[in-house]
């Protein structure tokens, strides 16, 4: 087996089955019909981010870490940013009592048997949102710049900036998480891969 034809063949292995897709897509319908349920209008929106959103989540089988980010908007501003964490911790130990639920700053795990969740509270800004920052500060953010920008990305370069990632992440995974895997996808993307032509040339330039 060739270098390409292996890499070819990971890159596929690293998309999630139908099966998993299903299941995500089941737990996501029910999580957000429970927080509808338990906030009610003082959640103004809520809506699945990040990796999941952009085709370069990793199955677990590939990242233990793999997670589904979920920003809940909250319609009442004027409080503490751990104020908002409480609120979605609580909401997470009432409808999911006997799973894993962590607060890992600035997001609420809820852990699922075949899903992670971050659970990101936020509120609406000028910008689009603020989130928690690491430091327990409201950051500003608008979640969907990125997605557009890898996808245009993605087309400009035979469709190869996607599957790569993808691979790159599975190599961060095994490694210990050396680098953060958003900081990772967004840099990758800002890369110029000049006369790549097939999926080994764009992961050897990644790694060059």
């Amino acid at each position: 087996m060739s270098v390409l034809t292996y890499l070819v063949q990971r890159a596929s292995e690293a998309v999630l089955s139908d099966e998993e897709k299903r299941s995500i897509n089941t737990s996501i319908t029910t999580l957000r019909t429970r927080l509808t349920s338990y906030f009610g209008q003082s959640v103004f929106e809520q809506f699945q981010f990040g990796s999941s959103t952009r085709g370069t989540i990793l199955p677990r089988k590939m990242d233990e870490g793999s997670d589904i980010d979920y920003m809940i908007v909250f319609s009442e501003s004027g409080y503490t940013p751990q104020t908002y964490l409480d609120r979605a911790k609580r909401f997470a130990e009432t409808y999911y009592s006997r799973s894993e639920i962590k607060q890992s700053s600035p997001t609420i795990v809820l852990e699922l048997n075949h899903i992670k969740f971050d659970l990101v509270p936020a509120l609406k800004s000028y910008y689009a949102y603020k989130i928690v920052g690491s430091s327990g500060e409201w950051l500003d953010t608008n979640p969907n710049d990125f997605n557009e920008t890898l996808t245009a990305k993605n087309n400009r370069e035979l469709s190869k900036i996607k599957p790569t990632i993808r691979l790159v992440k599975f190599w961060n995974a095994k490694n210990g998480y050396v680098f953060d895997s958003y900081s990772l996808e967004k840099w990758i993307v800002g890369l110029s891969y000049g006369l790549c032509i097939n999926q080994s040339q764009y992961l050897f330039n990644v790694f060059d």
